[in-house]
C-alpha cells in the first residue's frame, strides 16, 4: 500500500483556537456547569489542548512534550518503562540480558504491522536504532557506552541482538526502552535523520495515524488499524493547539475542548464547572539553569543562589505543597538514586554578598529567559527578579516561546540569555541525566564543563552494584550543586483536567511526558 504524503500547511499567524465548522460548543457560560453527557452526545473523537507545536515529530530526535506526545501517539518503542520503573512491553515479545552484561537480545510480537500494512520486523529495530546512534542526527547519547555506540542485529525477522562495546549497566536499563521504532521500507532512503520532519511524516505502529497538521493550530488522528494492541476507543483525536492559559481554561469550561492541562490555581474553578481534574506526578525538576559560558565564575553563580528563597518562589508558582515538592538535586527526589546530602542553597544575604566581593563583581546585571505563556514560569521569573533585586543583582526578563528559549540557551557564549527556567524528566535512571549534564552532551543547555563530573557519569553507568551505584551518584549531585549551573525548584504535579463526557483515564494511564501511555484506550460516556 502506498503511503500518502501529508500536506504540512504553514500559517503566518498561528490561530489560537481555531473550531472545526462540525465542533458542537456547550451553551454553559464561563465558570457554570458543564452539561450532563448523553449517548447521543457522541462524537467519536477526542480533542486535547496542547501549548504549542511540537519542535519536531520526528522519532530519531524528538525530545519535546509535545513532539514526544505526538510520536508515543503514532509509534511504539520495543518496551517502556512506567512512572514506577517497571518495565512494560510494546512491540517486545521478550527482553532478555546475557549472562556476561554484553548483550541483549529482544524477540519481537508475532505478526507486527505498520499502519500502512507492510511487516514490522527486526530489520526495522536495526535501522532505527543504527540511525539513532548517528550523533549528528542529535539523541544519541544513550546508545553509547564511553565512546563506543551500542550495535544491533537482525538474527532473524523477529529477533534483535544489541551488542554492548562493555558492561553498563545503564545501557542494560536502558537499551530496549524509549526509543521508538521507525519502518526501513518508508524511510530507507532517508540519508539525513537530523531533520525535525520525515517525508512521509508519520508511518508507524501505534494505536493512532497522524492523517492532518495545520502548524499553530492542530493535528488530527485516526485510528490504526493495524495496530497490534486493542482498537481504540474513540476513533479520531485532535491535539489543538492553544498558547494562551486563559483560552484553554475557558475552551475547557465550555467544551470546546475536552481535555488539557491546568494550573493549581484553576482547580476550584474548574471543578466547579463540572470538569473532573487528575493531578499527577511525573518525576520532574523544575529549575532556573545558568549559562556558565556566560556566567563563568562559580562564586557569582552561587551568590545568585543563596540570594534566592526556593519556598516562597515554589509556594508562589504551584499554590501549595499538594502540588509539589522541592528539588534540590539534579535529580526528582521521588529518584530512588536522589540525595540531599548536597549544598541546598538556603537563602543568605550575607553569604551571597561575600561571594560576589570575593569574584570581584559589582552591580550584577543579567537576562533570564522564559516560556512567557506559562503561567507558574512567569510567576517564578517575577519572583526570582524580585529576590536578586533585593540583593543588589538587576535581572532583565525575557519572555518568548518555550522553544526560542532552548534554540537560544544552546548559543552558549553566543547566547542573548544568561540563565532561564526550564524543566526536565529524564526517567528512573541516573545515567540519563548525563545528557544534560556532560561535557558536550546534546542536551547540555547550561554549557557546562567538568571532568569530574563526566569522570562520575562513566563510573556510575559502568557500575553493577546498587549500592556502589547509589554512592557513585550521591557524590555527582554534590558536585554538580556545588559548581551551581542549576538551581533546582521543585517536582511539581501536572494537572489534568477532562471534560466528564471523557472515561478511561484511568485505563489510559496517566504517565510522565506523554499525558496519557495510550490514549487509544479512552471512552465516550
Amino acid at each position: 500500500m502506498k503511503t500518502p504524503k501529508l500536506t504540512k500547511r504553514r500559517v503566518i499567524a498561528p490561530v489560537a483556537l481555531a473550531l472545526a465548522a462540525t465542533f458542537t460548543l456547550a451553551a454553559c457560560a464561563q465558570g457554570g456547569s458543564a452539561p450532563e453527557s448523553t449517548s447521543a452526545e457522541k462524537t467519536g473523537e477526542f480533542t486535547y489542548a496542547i501549548a504549542s507545536d511540537p519542535s519536531s515529530l520526528n522519532p530519531i530526535n524528538v525530545s519535546d512534550r509535545w513532539g514526544l506526545t505526538a510520536t508515543n501517539i503514532v509509534y511504539s518503542p520495543l518496551a517502556r518503562v512506567e512512572g514506577d520503573g517497571t518495565v512494560v512491553n510494546e512491540l517486545a515479545e521478550s527482553i532478555e540480558p546475557s549472562d556476561d552484561g554484553l548483550s541483549v537480545t529482544v524477540t519481537l510480537k508475532d505478526g507486527l504491522k505498520w499502519s500502512d500494512g507492510e511487516p514490522l520486523t527486526a530489520d526495522d529495530v536495526v535501522f532505527t536504532y543504527t540511525n539513532k546512534a548517528v550523533r549528528e542526527n542529535g539523541n544519541a547519547d544513550l546508545l553509547y557506552v564511553g565512546d563506543q555506540p551500542i550495535t544491533a542485529e537482525a538474527t532473524d525477522e523477529r529477533t534483535v541482538v544489541f551488542h554492548l562495546p562493555s558492561v553498563s549497566a545503564a545501557a542494560l536499563s536502558n537499551i530496549a526502552t524509549e526509543t521508538y521504532i521507525i519502518p526501513e521500507h518508508v524511510y530507507g532512503d532517508v540519508t539525513d535523520f537530523s531533520v525535525t520532519e520525515l517525508d512521509p511524516l508519520a508511518v508507524g505502529s501505534g494505536p493512532y495515524k497522524l492523517t492532518d497538521y495545520e502548524r499553530g493550530q492542530y493535528l488530527t488522528f485516526e485510528a490504526n488499524e493495524n495496530y497490534y494492541g486493542p482498537k481504540p476507543k474513540i476513533e479520531k483525536l485532535t491535539l489543538r493547539i492553544v498558547a494562551d492559559a486563559n483560552t484553554t481554561k475557558t475552551a475547557l469550561q465550555t467544551g470546546e475542548v475536552d481535555a488539557s492541562f491546568a494550573t493549581a490555581d484553576q482547580i476550584t474553578e474548574l471543578e466547579g464547572a463540572g470538569l473532573n481534574v487528575y493531578p499527577y506526578a511525573e518525576g520532574r525538576v523544575a529549575y532556573l539553569g545558568l549559562n556558565a559560558a556566560k556566567l563563568t565564575d562559580p562564586k557569582v553563580r552561587q551568590a545568585i543562589f543563596f540570594a534566592l528563597n526556593r519556598d516562597d518562589i515554589n509556594t508562589a508558582a504551584f499554590l501549595s505543597e499538594d502540588y509539589y515538592q522541592n528539588a534540590y538535586t539534579i535529580l526528582p527526589p521521588s529518584n530512588s538514586f536522589a540525595t540531599e546530602d548536597v549544598e541546598k542553597y538556603e537563602q543568605d544575604a550575607d553569604k551571597s554578598a561575600a561571594l560576589l566581593e570575593e569574584a570581584g563583581v559589582s552591580d550584577l546585571t543579567f537576562t533570564l529567559a522564559y516560556a512567557g505563556a506559562d503561567p507558574a514560569q512567569t510567576t517564578e521569573a517575577t519572583l526570582i527578579q524580585e529576590q536578586l533585586g533585593k540583593a543588589g543583582i538587576t535581572v532583565e526578563l525575557k519572555g518568548v516561546e518555550p522553544a526560542a528559549v532552548y534554540d537560544e540557551i544552546e548559543k552558549g557564549a553566543d547566547s542573548q540569555y544568561d540563565a532561564f527556567l526550564g524543566g526536565y524528566i529524564m526517567g528512573q535512571d541516573p545515567d540519563a541525566y548525563s545528557a544534560l549534564y556532560r561535557t558536550g552532551a546534546s542536551a547540555n543547555y547550561f554549557s557546562y564543563s567538568n571532568p569530574a563530573t563526566d569522570a562520575l557519569f562513566d563510573q556510575g553507568a559502568a557500575e553493577l552494584d546498587p549500592d556502589a551505584r547509589k554512592e557513585i551518584y550521591a557524590d555527582l549531585q554534590a558536585q554538580i550543586a556545588e559548581d551551581a549551573v542549576i538551581f533546582p525548584l521543585a517536582d511539581n504535579l501536572k494537572i489534568l483536567a477532562v471534560n466528564p463526557r471523557i472515561g478511561g483515564v484511568e485505563d489510559a494511564k496517566l504517565v510522565p511526558i506523554y499525558t496519557l501511555e495510550n490514549f487509544g484506550l479512552l471512552t465516550e460516556k
